[in-house]
């Protein structure tokens, strides 16, 4: 689609900008497609963990316990002074065990259909102050301001089509995982329409996989709003890698040159992910390996594909960035690239980077709130994975439990 402007697919329908939250979901979950989406969902999350995986199985010896520097004394005395503001009751709403089956039950819809955790448009500022102060002390800037641009475009979107109180900036919901230790495995949650992070924290380890970002629109053009732009980096340099492959390599990557339907795979389309397969509740998903493995590119893109990567640890901090960049380099050889649409300027597209220890994928969507029924360049959806059993840390926190039953 060439239209990269939101403002010709605003919907005209009036909408009553006093519909809370609860009210508008309790009538969209009178519709069939919901009730079916969230009774799949349902129906996943009822299965015993498993990980992402390219066949079923999950391999072995792929993460290990070590210190990559994480910034865990800032996040725990930003847990503690949080802690300090919540009732008893609120903690009890929003705080379980670090093994809690809680860490997968997080979904990127705008719909509030939990009663757990704690809701951050219920909150006074005081305390939403602090939630985001531990997201703050525990990403990069780079990333606890993308993470803050997520919330406030959803804002943003909340007031272009009417529905400030269901599309807001603080419409997420915050869960803390285990109790904060500077040794023992423990970590928090942040979800919500458009994003997800969850952050799994072990000594100087962190995991923040599944993290789920996006954007409808994907850039701000009024008021508070003009000048912020999500996701230029992962789509340019998407594109510019794609671009530069050879005409056989690109052959070889690309799995549908259509979006929509055409050529595309028959099922691989789905109304809410569209192009997705690593979205909420896709814990336990069987991906096969699609595309270009990187092993058959030049040394020249293999270094894009990695910059490519990179662009989606932006979230993490220093050492645990760097560490991440050197587990993904050392899977290189079985790093596949695949892509769909197509490799105009204007083109829409998705592709997707994976390997033993990384699934990122790109897509450009349909509309949900907007009027588009093509994938347009100003609706994306990014997700991160940690495949074969370390989403949410649970592989390291597997490795913490051998250790200490070891060591007893």
């Amino acid at each position: 689609m060439s239209d990269t402007d939101f403002r010709h697919f605003v919907p005209t329908a009036g909408r009553d900008p006093a519909t809370t939250a609860r009210a508008y979901t309790d009538v969209r979950m009178q519709g069939e497609r919901p009730q079916g989406l969230f009774g799949n969902w349902r129906r996943l999350f009822a299965e015993p963990f498993q990980g992402l995986t390219t066949d079923g199985s999950r391999r072995a010896e792929l993460f290990e316990l070590q210190d990559d520097g994480a910034p865990t004394a800032e996040v725990i005395a930003a847990v503690d002074a949080l802690m300090a503001r919540l009732s008893p009751d609120l903690k009890s709403d929003m705080h379980f065990p670090v093994e809690s089956d809680q860490w997968r039950n997080w979904q990127n819809t705008e719909l509030l259909v939990e009663s757990h955790g704690l809701r951050l448009d219920e909150q006074p500022l005081e305390i939403r102050d602090a939630v985001m102060a531990v997201v703050r002390a525990s990403l990069a800037p780079k990333g606890f301001e993308r993470s803050r641009d997520v919330m406030r475009l959803n804002g943003f979107l909340g007031e272009v089509i009417g529905l400030p109180l269901v599309l807001g900036e603080w419409s997420y919901i915050f869960c803390l995982f285990g109790d904060p230790s500077r040794d023992a495995p423990w970590g928090w949650q942040l979800f919500g329409h458009h994003l997800c992070l969850n952050c799994f924290i072990r000594g100087g380890q962190m995991v923040l996989t599944p993290a789920f970002m996006g954007a409808e629109p994907a850039y701000g053009d009024e008021g508070r709003y003009n000048g912020i732009r999500l996701f230029e980096d992962e789509e340019r340099l998407g594109l510019a890698l794609m671009r530069s492959l050879t005409g056989a390599e690109q052959a070889r990557a690309t799995v549908a040159k259509s979006m929509m339907g055409g050529d595309l795979p028959e099922g691989r389309r789905h109304f809410a992910d569209n192009l997705h397969l690593g979205g909420a509740y896709q814990d336990n998903r069987i991906v096969p390996y699609e595309g270009l493995c990187a092993e058959a590119m030049s040394k020249w893109r293999q270094r894009d594909l990695l910059d490519l990567a990179e662009a989606y640890l932006v979230t993490l901090p220093d050492g645990p960035r760097a560490a991440k960049m050197t587990e993904i380099d050392r899977h290189l050889a079985e790093t596949h690239f695949c892509w769909i649409g197509g490799t105009a300027e204007e083109s829409a597209f998705y592709y997707r980077i994976q390997s033993p220890v990384t699934f990122i994928e790109f897509d450009h969507h349909t509309g949900v709130f907007l009027t588009n029924d093509e994938p347009a360049k100003f609706h994306v959806h990014t997700i991160v994975r940690t495949p074969n059993g370390n989403d949410y840390g649970l592989g390291l926190l597997r490795l913490h439990y051998q250790q200490v039953d070891h060591h007893h």
